[in-house]
């Protein structure tokens, strides 16, 4: 794999489905080729492709709508095509663009998932690709694994990748948690070679085999290093995979820029998302976009 600098657009053997021209292969360009629709892969810090989309947006001819983009960060096992990370794509686009990926492991994105650790480096990937394209205010929005990714880059502050909002869904708060049922069955499929063929052919998602060395910084210790920048921490009453303490020890560790939202009835993660949720949480970023 040839080296190219991090979250640099790289090109891809085959075009992607939905891929513009190879005329626009990097953020330059005239303010219509910024504005269209387009899909890349991009390269990461350590060499990962990532494939990548670009939506301008509802709002792409409005002043104040221009500067504004929001990354979404899937849960693990998602990926960019899901009909639920579309979804909140979708109703995302009413307040600015959106950048959605597929982390890697999942979907035609390279490399192998870590389960939280080097995708650190996807989102960084996703977040430059959106300020060479011109946009001047990015907000992160991450749920379940990817709030926990968002968490963590916002406090790592990658240079030319940093985030200006900050919204973490259904995160957990520390690592290595099994006291329900399906995160001691997620541990079962990344742990086991048995579950990593179940999560290679039944899920499409490929688990890199090695553990984590070393361990990286836990959601509940970065987020008081993401400070000043906002935080909206949004979880589920009902979420069956992190109860309530995880969400309250995320706020208890940022007590003076994040904001908790804890939903009523809400499950977990993307699928729990109410369309009414999704819109309340647009707002909320557009509100802080200045």
């Amino acid at each position: 794999m040839s080296g190219g600098r991090a979250g640099h657009v790289a090109r891809p053997t085959g075009r992607p489905k939905g891929e513009t021209p190879a005329d626009a292969v990097s953020g330059a360009g005239t303010e219509g080729e910024r504005r269209a629709p387009r899909r890349r892969f991009l390269r990461t810090e350590d060499g990962v492709l990532i494939d990548a989309a670009y939506d301008p947006g509802e709002r792409a001819a409005e002043a104040e709508g221009a500067g504004l983009v929001l990354v979404v960060a899937h849960g693990f096992t998602g990926d960019l095509e899901r009909p639920h990370v579309r979804r909140v794509a979708a109703a995302l686009r009413r307040r600015g663009a959106v950048v959605t990926f597929s982390f890697r492991g999942h979907g035609a994105s390279g490399g192998h998932s870590t389960v939280g650790d080097r995708e650190v480096l996807d989102l960084a990937a996703a977040v430059r690709w959106a300020r060479e394209l011109g946009h001047t205010r990015v907000a992160t929005v991450g749920f379940s694994m990817g709030g926990s990714v968002v968490l963590r880059h916002a406090a790592l502050r990658p240079e030319g990748a940093e985030t200006d909002t900050v919204v973490a869904v259904s995160s957990p708060a520390r690592w290595y948690y099994r006291g329900t049922a399906p995160m001691r069955r997620l541990h079962w499929l990344v742990t086991r070679p048995v579950g990593r063929a179940v999560g290679r052919y039944g899920l499409r998602t490929r688990i890199h085999h090695r553990d984590w060395d070393p361990v990286p910084a836990s959601p509940v210790e970065s987020v008081p290093l993401i400070a000043p920048t906002p935080l909206l921490i949004v979880h589920g009453d009902r979420d069956g995979y992190f109860p309530v303490d995880h969400p309250r020890m995320l706020a208890d560790a940022a007590p003076d820029h994040a904001e908790l939202w804890l939903e009523e009835g809400m499950g977990h993660a993307e699928n729990a998302a109410a369309d009414e949720l999704l819109e309340r949480i647009g707002a909320w970023v557009a509100a802080r976009a200045g």
